[in-house]
């Protein structure tokens, strides 16, 4: 299979696309690369510097290609609200006309990546597929919106994966996902400041979204066509990720501060759906996540962790898009 994958040199993707090409498929990238190339060289590898805003970066991108999975877009509500029109054209305006352009282009197999955000808060004591979306801000707003236009396109086996927070050592790192952020603190700063603590989070290893992805490429079209899957593992509270930081580094002289937060978003997925009908189950667990994380940085592999804006996507974003 001819494999894209949009924003494939991102957090995600620069795990997925190895795990795609050792596999034996064909992968087309396409990505801005504003963070940097991670990607390796690879015979069954073609990467494509562009804007998926760009209708002739797409024709091309989508030229002989059976499947894609989209991560490609602007990644969390601070990243997003930086620049509200730009992240309505990144993430709506150039998904609806992805989606539409690899239809006319016979795409068999789309695979978009949403967000559990698009639950908003919810009180239940697991929030299913079934329930009602209630997305809080524009970035999960237009998730939604794009989950709803792609599941109407059945010829080309649409499914969408809701991914809860990922967390892990990446190639392509990000250190704004709360157990990263929280592990890097500890480990450079010996001090985590924890914003709130109460609020339940979903989280899931890098590895085991990756596998979701492959899972999701492999299953047979009548088990996925048009639905919709929570891909999550552990649901901690902040501050239990916390103390599971002090835990797995095995220092007793990391701190931890409370502050108070306005964002109490609060939800606890179930991820029992995509266990049932796809037979996947993560392997992975957030105290591995941590554990990988201060292996890499004891390796080196974190240079400059608090400061490099590569690591950081809304500062990054500041200096690419002024």
């Amino acid at each position: 299979m001819n494999i894209l994958v949009t924003g494939g040199a991102g957090y995600v993707g620069a795990v997925l696309v190895p795990m795609l090409l050792d596999r034996g498929y064909r992968v087309r990238v396409v990505d801005l690369f504003m963070y940097g190339d991670t990607l390796a060289s690879h015979k069954s590898l073609e990467c494509i510097r562009g804007d998926i805003r760009k209708p002739d970066v797409v024709k091309r991108a989508l030229k002989g290609i059976d499947a894609v999975i989209h991560l490609a877009g602007i990644s969390n509500d601070p990243s997003f609200e930086l620049d509200p029109a730009l992240g309505k054209s990144v993430n709506y305006d150039a998904t609806i006309a992805l989606i539409d352009r690899a239809k006319r282009s016979g795409v068999r197999r789309f695979i978009y990546a949403s967000s559990s955000s698009v639950y908003g808060v919810k009180t239940e004591k697991n929030v299913t597929e079934d329930l009602p979306l209630t997305p809080i801000t524009d970035y999960s707003k237009y998730k939604a919106l794009c989950e709803a236009y792609l599941l109407n396109h059945t010829s080309m086996t649409p499914v969408v994966l809701r991914p809860a927070t990922v967390c892990g050592y990446s190639p392509r790192m990000r250190l704004d996902l709360t157990v990263n952020i929280l592990t890097i603190n500890a480990l450079v700063n010996k001090k985590i400041i924890v914003l709130g603590g109460s609020q339940l989070r979903p989280n899931i290893h890098i590895a085991d979204m990756c596998r979701a992805y492959l899972t999701s490429l492999t299953a047979p079209k009548n088990k996925i066509a048009g639905k919709t899957f929570n891909v999550g593992y552990q649901n901690l509270t902040v501050m239990q990720i916390a103390k599971m930081v002090t835990k797995v580094l095995s220092d007793h002289s990391i701190t931890i501060e409370v502050k108070p937060t306005n964002d109490m978003r609060s939800y606890h997925i179930s991820s029992d759906k995509i266990k049932k009908e796809l037979g996947f189950a993560p392997t992975h667990t957030v105290e591995d996540a941590i554990g990988d994380i201060k292996e890499a940085y004891e390796k080196g592999l974190l240079p400059d962790a608090m400061t490099d804006k590569r690591y950081y996507n809304i500062r990054t974003m500041k200096e690419f898009y002024g």
